[in-house]
């Protein structure tokens, strides 16, 4: 079954703060052509200078984060959770009008862009949509960390984390990435940092601006947010949600599976440049995925996402 490319409907815009720079920074998201991709643009530097296509080759830096860079180098940081958004909502085609170098946190999670979405609205564009279909399994390492790739008839990501830190400890998740699981089960989820690591971030020039509003903090085994956690296992949600954002810039949705073993942005992208290098690995389709609701074929235990969290 063929369908169809979407954009905005309307342009929206939000306001908010770097967590790393600690800037107030400016976003619009406005509609876009068909076949555009998603391209940052920002508006405060020269015209000619301004345009960066998010994509797995303009990525820069992968530090604590997902940064893209063009030819003059003009970059915007943190881009990952409202790429996450724009593949969890469907969406195909905007432009990203920002004055800084940094997408505004928010709460720490995708809700915030998911809801600016479905504000604006969307819109069926008169083009095909166009997927990315894995052919054959690729796999890149890097010590204990394992990004994988594999043949599937679906979008769907898996992931497994390990932290010594017992609030956190082992959690896995996996998830058919359709009929609204982006939102309902992955969108909130917020990224996490621990208060013995702040000095050290800060001294990098990182995590300027996080704070408990827009970001879960642990202080030992403690969580210090007063509302405590949106989910039990929200942390390995979250690097799901990474996950999402960071292959959303092979510039198409990927049919298959995804499985990560604490994996992170560094790994994710090195996983797109060597899977996309692989002629034999893939291929274009306009046919979309099957609607199945299973997910299968991990290398390591995978166990479906616990309930919300009560706290």
């Amino acid at each position: 079954m063929v369908t169809y490319q979407k954009t905005l409907r309307n342009s929206i815009s939000c306001t908010g703060v770097g967590v790393h720079s600690g800037e107030v920074i400016n976003m619009t998201i406005h509609p876009a052509e068909p076949n555009t991709g998603i391209i940052f643009r920002r508006i405060d530097v020269a015209t000619e200078q301004a345009e960066i296509p998010a994509c797995y080759d303009t990525v820069s830096d992968l530090i604590m984060c997902t940064t893209i860079e063009n030819s003059h180098g003009v970059k915007v940081a943190t881009i990952e959770h409202l790429m996450a958004a724009f593949s969890g909502s469907g969406v195909d085609n905007a432009l990203v009008e920002i004055d800084g170098a940094e997408v505004p946190v928010m709460d720490g999670s995708s809700a915030p862009f998911v809801f600016l979405i479905e504000c604006a609205d969307m819109v069926e564009q008169d083009a095909p949509r166009r997927y990315i279909k894995v052919l054959k399994e690729i796999e890149v390492m890097e010590g204990e960390a394992r990004a994988v790739l594999s043949p599937g008839d679906n979008v769907s990501v898996s992931f497994e984390i390990d932290f010594e830190n017992k609030r956190i400890g082992k959690q896995n998740c996996s998830f058919n990435l359709r009929n609204g699981t982006f939102k309902n089960e992955l969108s909130r989820a917020r990224t996490f940092g621990f208060l013995s690591e702040l000095e050290q971030l800060k001294k990098m020039g990182l995590a300027k601006g996080g704070s408990l509003e827009n970001a879960i903090v642990l202080s030992g085994d403690d969580v210090l947010n007063e509302e405590g956690l949106r989910y039990n296992d929200e942390f390995v949600r979250h690097k799901a949600l990474d996950a999402i954002g960071d292959l959303y810039l092979a510039g198409a949705p990927i049919i298959g599976q995804f499985r990560g073993y604490r994996s992170g942005h560094a790994l994710n992208n090195k996983l797109l440049h060597t899977f996309l290098a692989d002629a034999s690995a893939w291929c274009y389709t306009t046919e979309a995925p099957v609607r199945s609701s299973n997910v299968g074929g991990a290398h390591w235990p995978i166990q479906q996402a616990a309930a919300p969290a009560t706290v």
